[in-house]
């Protein structure tokens, strides 16, 4: 498969055709038994989910069911199946966490645990038996084949071009999945702290027992063979191989990424999932799920407002850094003849300090363009800050011509 199309299985989105049997294929070229039963589910945090309660024990699951995940609804009397309070028995609803969709997330995996509820222990996990082994063995052959210097030209060719996009896109989902256990560890929270980070933890741990499925496009391009392997990259998002029992995930509904490959979305998630799990992201940076409406509004006060830095500094972007200075009250500091230096204070943060120049190509209206270039807060003149953006020092800037 050329590596173009393994760049937009990477990011595809929407169900894949038959997840089911890709996964059986991989665990017989494996030398496996095809699992007894594949659960498919909406997205790797219900598969997460799913994974360390079937796995761990009762204080896992306790601590699943305090976060409001994972718990099996009580049986009522009349046999509905409905719940009769919360999982910790206050009778008050389990608490929500964040903003990922958890009540639906909730429903789908309780669901999908009652299926598997009569059959019991899914069996040890055989992920190093379907993925590891046949990895390893594969690059083995490629490095024998192809020596160091040819194998390095493969990867370079191959996954070494995808491997920086997918790998912040899979550490992304994992600290996205993690977050579930309770407060964010995000720009958007305060960081997580007792039962909400072992809870997180436990969610972390899981995910390093799955197969990426897509996200295992870079190596997967490297290699001939590897058909089911393969074709689950394909057709499914990320997939937990036992014994007994497949986890299979599908892929997201939703991706929004900028034009150097970060999570990005300026109103709505960056990446969504049927079961309501979803990230938030600003090139790349993690933001609350009402920030990108909150943007659409903004004003000098509100940006002043922020306290998170990061925030903020988003905030700046989106606003305008030149409007910001027109609108603040932001006064200048020096002047001469290559410019005009600016300098607003900020709360928590290192100063807002730029560098107006007017372009001395004219433009075909006639006009000359103003521009605002920002420059280290250390910058005193605006030479030395001009000179900054060129790389050079202040003394040694002496255009012949500025342009």
């Amino acid at each position: 498969m050329a590596t173009l199309t393994w760049e937009r299985v990477a990011v595809a989105t929407g169900p894949g055709e038959d997840p089911e049997a890709a996964v059986r294929q991989a665990y017989r070229e494996a030398g496996l038994a095809e699992p007894e039963h594949v659960l498919v589910l909406p997205s790797p945090a219900a598969g997460a989910v799913a994974a360390a309660w079937l796995t761990g024990g009762d204080a896992v699951r306790r601590a699943l069911e305090q976060a409001g995940l994972g718990a099996l609804p009580d049986r009522s009397p009349s046999g509905d199946g409905s719940s009769t309070g919360s999982a910790s028995g206050s009778g008050s609803e389990a608490r929500e966490p964040g903003d990922q969709g958890v009540p639906e997330l909730r429903r789908v995996v309780g669901e999908a645990l009652r299926s598997w509820e009569s059959y019991g222990d899914p069996g040890r996990s055989v992920r190093d038996a379907v993925r590891t082994v046949p990895w390893e063995r594969a690059r083995a052959a490629a490095y024998a084949e192809l020596g160091p210097v040819g194998w390095a030209a493969l990867w370079d060719e191959t996954g070494g071009r995808l491997w920086p996009q997918v790998n912040r896109l899979v550490n992304d989902i994992r600290r996205g999945i993690a977050d579930l256990g309770g407060e964010t560890g995000t720009a958007g929270g305060a960081g997580r702290g007792g039962e909400a980070g072992r809870v997180g933890e436990v969610l972390r741990r899981a995910t390093l027992d799955a197969v990426l499925g897509q996200h295992d496009a870079p190596w997967l391009s490297a290699f001939d063979g590897l058909d089911g392997l393969k074709r689950a990259a394909e057709r499914t998002g990320w997939w937990w191989p036992f014994e007994r029992l497949a986890i299979v995930t599908e892929r997201p509904v939703e991706l929004h990424l900028d034009d150097v490959g970060r999570l990005h979305r300026a109103v709505g998630p960056a990446l969504s999932y049927s079961d309501g799990f979803a990230l938030h992201a600003w090139h790349g940076m993690p933001v609350p799920a009402d920030f990108g409406a909150a943007m659409r509004e903004l004003t000098v006060e509100r940006i002043r407002e922020e306290e998170n830095a990061e925030l903020r500094r988003a905030m700046l972007e989106h606003f305008g850094l030149d409007r910001y200075l027109a609108e603040s009250g932001a006064k200048p500091v020096h002047s001469d003849e290559t410019g005009v230096l600016w300098r607003v204070d900020l709360s928590d943060d290192e100063p807002l300090v730029m560098v107006e120049v007017v372009n001395s190509t004219p433009e075909p209206d006639g006009t000359s363009r103003t521009y605002f270039l920002r420059v280290p807060p250390w910058v005193e003149r605006a030479r030395q800050g001009v000179a900054w953006t060129f790389g050079v020092a202040e003394e040694d800037y002496r255009p012949e011509r500025e342009t």
